[in-house]
């Protein structure tokens, strides 16, 4: 009996980790923490470091919740999402998605190009950049 207590426990706690984790919507874009609860996607951190991200360089007027979300997508396109797959986000009448490139090498960093559409009153506005990934995990965008 001690036996199947000790596989159970670490089984379950396997299936209530993988529970959070964000999944593939059928409209192409990544769901998951950016359309769900208020937990931001990323650390302040991380987000501090794209240093507004190329959705700054937009002139767009972004309430402060809708260029969180902005940013936690370009970290999240940037740091996860397969080439050319859309990482999508929303706010109050503004979505947007950001779409990676492919990771190339600037000396020891690897480095993405990315797009970020962005939508007001169905007008899309795009964006383009490159950053590149620090030995920390966070992003710095190229100018």
């Amino acid at each position: 009996m001690k036996l199947r207590t000790f596989f159970l426990a670490p089984s379950l706690l396997a299936v209530i980790a993988l529970s959070g984790c964000s999944t593939t919507s059928g409209k192409g874009g990544v769901t998951g923490f950016l359309s769900s609860s208020s937990k931001p996607a990323a650390s302040a951190r991380y987000i501090a470091a794209l240093d507004g991200g190329i959705v700054g360089r937009t002139g767009i007027k972004l309430s402060d919740n809708d260029k969180q979300r902005a940013l936690e997508a370009e970290y999240r396109a940037l740091e996860t999402a397969p080439l050319g797959q859309p990482v999508a986000w929303s706010g109050k009448n503004v979505s947007g998605q950001v779409v990676a490139a492919a990771p190339y090498q600037v000396g020891s960093q690897n480095c993405r190009q990315y797009t970020h559409t962005i939508t007001v009153d169905d007008k899309p506005t795009q964006a383009r950049g490159a950053a590149c990934r620090n030995d920390d995990g966070t992003w710095t965008p190229l100018n």
